[in-house]
């Protein structure tokens, strides 16, 4: 397995209008690690979490300036086409957002998208693989046309897990995903990020600290627009280098 890195941004800039939202982020996210985005509300992770599957093209006034490679491919590049990118890096999001479609239809919706799916049972087989994966299968594995919005907060998140994994995508990013959860629900989606990273690379923005130093093995924290720093989660908790990583940590800015 390759020890470079899976990402790689350098200089990074993005602005609304004219206003700039990120500052210069240069940062490499390794392989089929869990990497956490920290920092306060406003400081900027989730515009960089968008900005890497170009999320943030949808938004009119949005701008993004530097360079974003994925795999050593410039992100940005003209003939780079981006709903490939955005199968081959999934996005699950802070709220479930199931499709108002069964169980079965929302995992094949992307793979027949993708012209993945030629028979009924390579359907099949890609709804089982995934659900497995997203560890809902037993749940479901008998229900599989009811609807997806008839599902429990965690259930629905592990669905939109699977759905993202079922086009076979290299990196997931993960935008707080259990910040609307109880904390049965968030300890089954934790239990299951530390699962798939042995099959993918995961990015995840995160309010709680406590689930950074649970899940990740890199963090970077953000603020202001800012990466303040980067590093193994563990030291960066323990011995920051930069004051405002401490305050931050230690609870006296948030």
């Amino acid at each position: 397995m390759s020890k470079e890195p899976i990402i790689t941004t350098r200089n990074v800039d993005v602005f609304y209008g004219d206003k700039q939202a990120l500052n210069g982020v240069t940062l490499d996210v390794p392989r089929n690690k869990v990497t956490s985005l920290i920092g306060p509300s406003g400081c900027g992770k989730s515009t960089f979490l968008r900005s890497l599957n170009r999320m943030n093209d949808l938004v009119d006034i949005c701008r993004v300036e530097g360079e974003i490679k994925v795999e050593g491919k410039n992100i940005y590049d003209k003939d780079v086409d981006v709903v490939a990118l955005r199968a081959h890096i999934g996005m699950v999001f802070q709220k479930p957002n199931p499709f108002p479609k069964s169980i079965f239809e929302n995992v094949v919706y992307g793979p027949k998208i993708h012209g993945m799916i030629k028979t009924k049972s390579d359907a099949e087989e890609i709804v089982e693989t995934s659900l497995r994966r997203a560890g809902l299968w037993k749940e479901v594995a008998d229900r599989l046309q009811e609807p997806g919005t008839s599902l429990s907060g965690g259930q629905q998140q592990r669905l939109c897990i699977a759905r993202a994994i079922a086009v076979k995508p290299s990196i997931i990013l993960m935008d707080e995903p259990a910040s609307a959860l109880d904390p049965i629900a968030t300890a089954v989606i934790e239990e299951l990020i530390d699962e798939l990273r042995q099959n993918y690379t995961i990015i995840i923005v995160t309010h709680s600290m406590q689930q950074a130093a649970r899940v990740s093995q890199r963090t970077a924290f953000f603020h202001m627009g800012d990466l303040v720093e980067s590093g193994p989660t563990k030291e960066l908790f323990t011995s920051p280098n930069d004051e405002r990583t401490q305050n931050y940590i230690s609870g006296r800015i948030g």
